[in-house]
């Protein structure tokens, strides 16, 4: 990226699934739907959102082998996207003990995002 110009952070979480990608895509969408860049098309070459540089950190509890780098992708609606994945956000129960399932407790899994835009 040759220059960055946004940064803009989200956390997300599944209350129940254990499912790592759905956590991950809700974090993504809590950084940037509350977001807007008018004037970043003026800027970017060509002036297109198809040249815009899109760095999504990621920061998964466990199951990062899980994670569907497609899915989360598509939660970002322009621009050229790297996906880097590291350790952090957390698990801890959801409250709710599962003994007839699994004989533990049913994990809520948070993941914390931090979305860098630029060209």
């Amino acid at each position: 990226m040759e220059q960055l110009m946004f940064i803009q952070t989200g956390m997300g979480t599944d209350v129940h699934g254990q499912d790592i990608t759905k956590a991950t895509v809700r974090a993504i969408k809590n950084a940037i739907h509350t977001n807007s860049m008018p004037g970043i098309r003026t800027v970017l070459p060509e002036q297109s959102l198809d040249n815009m540089k899109i760095n999504v950190k990621l920061a998964l509890p466990c199951d990062k082998e899980k994670l569907d780098h497609d899915e989360v992708r598509k939660a970002i609606p322009y621009g050229e996207v790297h996906i880097e994945v590291m350790d952090g956000g957390m698990l801890t129960s959801s409250g709710i003990f599962l003994e007839e399932k699994h004989d533990k407790n049913d994990l809520m899994y948070i993941v914390n995002a931090a979305i860098e835009v630029g060209y």
